[in-house]
């Protein structure tokens, strides 16, 4: 079993920054690709970007590539979303996932893919 907790969500205008956390606990999150999901009311969860079991490949969403930044620290046990240039469509709860992989490929989009997934973490942007 693995344990997220999300970290770093708030309230924060257009244009705005904020840095998102993913702590895991029970296992090391070393064999495991790792995501993050959004999910705005009234709308389907949907993908935000993703990353490799070594960190050696991303994959991002077109609505934040060039905007948000993954990355992640095995050492620590956890994963970040940095998220520059907010703007108010990216208002929603943001749930971090891990995904169990042999191959330490490109990450999967699909939410169906990941078998843990965090409580999530509320993020507004207001305009």
């Amino acid at each position: 079993q693995v344990q997220l907790v999300e970290s770093g969500g708030g309230l924060v205008q257009a244009g705005g920054s904020l840095r998102l956390s993913c702590a895991a606990s029970g296992r090391t999150i070393s064999r495991y690709a790792m995501g993050w999901f959004r999910q705005a009311p009234g709308k389907e969860r949907e993908f935000v970007a993703a990353i490799s079991r070594s960190g050696g490949s991303t994959y991002y969403a077109d609505s934040v590539k060039g905007r948000f930044t993954i990355s992640r620290d095995n050492a620590k046990n956890t994963v970040y979303l940095q998220m520059n240039s907010l703007k108010p469509e990216d208002t929603a709860v943001y749930y971090c996932a891990a995904d169990l992989v042999v191959i330490d490929g490109t990450p999967s989009p699909f939410t169906r893919e990941y078998d843990y997934w965090g409580q999530g973490t509320q993020v507004t942007v207001s305009s």
